[in-house]
C-alpha cells in the first residue's frame, strides 16, 4: 500500500535543499548545533542575505533556531529528512517493480523472436 506524503512539506524540503549555501549550512549542522555567526562566517554574503537562507531552512523544517542569551543557535531537524528518504524509497520501489516487469517483458520478447515459446 502506498504511503501518503505531505507534498507541501516535501516541496519546502526540496526547495530548501536546492541551494548550495543551505546545503553547506546543513552539512555543518550535522556536526552539532552552531551559532548563526559561526554558520555565516564561511559565506561571502551580507548577514541579511544569509538570514534569508536560514529562514528558508527553518520554514522547510530542516533546522530549528533558538535564542540562548544574546546568541541565536541553530540545530538540524531530522524529521523532514526522514520523510524525504521515505518518499524516495517508495519511488525507488515503484520504479524497481516497473523495471523488473519491463525486463521480464524484454526477455519474453527476445525468446519469442528467437522462435522459442515463453
Amino acid at each position: 500500500m502506498a504511503k501518503h506524503f505531505d507534498t507541501q512539506a516535501l516541496d519546502r524540503y526540496f526547495a530548501a535543499m536546492a541551494d548550495p549555501t543551505r546545503r553547506a549550512v546543513l552539512e555543518r549542522l550535522t556536526q552539532g548545533p552552531a551559532s548563526v555567526s559561526e554558520l555565516h562566517a564561511p559565506h561571502a554574503m551580507a548577514l541579511p542575505s544569509f538570514l534569508r537562507h536560514l529562514r528558508v531552512l527553518e520554514e522547510g523544517g530542516l533546522i530549528a533556531t533558538e535564542k540562548q542569551g544574546r546568541v541565536r543557535m541553530a540545530r538540524i531537524e531530522a524529521r523532514p529528512v526522514r520523510a524525504a528518504e521515505d518518499w524516495l524509497a517508495q519511488l525507488r520501489r515503484q520504479w524497481e517493480t516497473r523495471l523488473d516487469r519491463l525486463d521480464a517483458l524484454s526477455e519474453a520478447l527476445e525468446q519469442t523472436a528467437k522462435g522459442d515459446a515463453p
